[in-house]
């Protein structure tokens, strides 16, 4: 399809963004159910002790997972155009994260919320969790790892806010050691096309960089240029 006829359906599907409340009202409604869910299912497995080996065992796995899992949907939404669709308008505003990267400042825990009502894909995945703990038995381990890739999938949202917006020496160190993305890293993700989707902590991008070379196109020469003719105010404006 031409380029200008995407452009047009990416302004169409950011002024209805723009205009249209309900987007910004679901946003806070998926943002609502999943930290709803996540504190449910961490009250419901908190009881159980599983020992300290594998709490690092349940944590190191799920570390993984969460950023290549996180790495896949990102990967998928860059690619994504599908702005006539009913959720045109969320994809739309998805890809203004590569026209202005920075954001603005903002508390953590309002970043926590804020970020995670962009998850939709979590509410299933929180669900699921919650509906399969409550009618089979799970291993205690395994249980708790599928809970914290829950509640790590919001952590990745706070860890890619900090890799664009923050100077502190501390998000530094905690990048240099492997919790947070560090900003050199995920720098490529935006200098380069089709990598480093992971925003956790980037650990699994080298097994994503296949993925991606295998089964998308790129983002320079698709998506990142649907939004060239796309102005705020013009659209408001309307």
């Amino acid at each position: 399809m031409e380029i200008s006829t995407k452009q047009e359906q990416f302004n169409a599907a950011m002024a209805l963004y723009s205009s249209q409340s309900r987007y910004r009202v679901f946003g806070l409604l998926v943002s609502t159910t999943n930290i709803s869910l996540q504190i449910y299912l961490l009250y419901r497995i908190w009881p159980v002790s599983i020992g300290p080996v594998w709490q690092v065992f349940s944590i190191g796995a799920a570390y993984l997972l969460t950023d290549f899992i996180n790495g896949l949907v990102h990967m998928y939404m860059d690619n994504n155009d599908r702005y006539e669709s009913l959720d045109g308008p969320l994809i739309a505003n998805f890809h203004l994260h590569h026209k202005t990267p920075q954001y603005q400042k903002h508390n953590l825990l309002m970043v926590y919320f804020t970020e995670t009502g962009s998850k939709v894909w979590l509410v299933g995945y929180l669900l699921l969790i919650a509906v399969l703990q409550a009618l089979f038995v799970i291993n205690p381990a395994v249980l708790y790892t599928l809970v914290y890739i829950g509640i790590l999938s919001s952590v990745a949202e706070v860890s890619h806010y900090l890799c664009h917006s923050s100077t502190s020496p501390t998000t530094a160190f905690l990048a240099k050691i492997g919790l947070l993305l560090s900003k050199r890293h995920h720098a490529q993700h935006h200098l380069r096309d089709n990598n480093g989707y992971a925003f956790l902590n980037g650990f699994t991008d080298p097994v994503l960089d296949l993925i991606a070379a295998a089964c998308c196109k790129g983002y320079k020469q698709q998506t990142d240029l649907h939004y060239a003719h796309y102005h705020a105010a013009d659209v408001e404006a309307r």
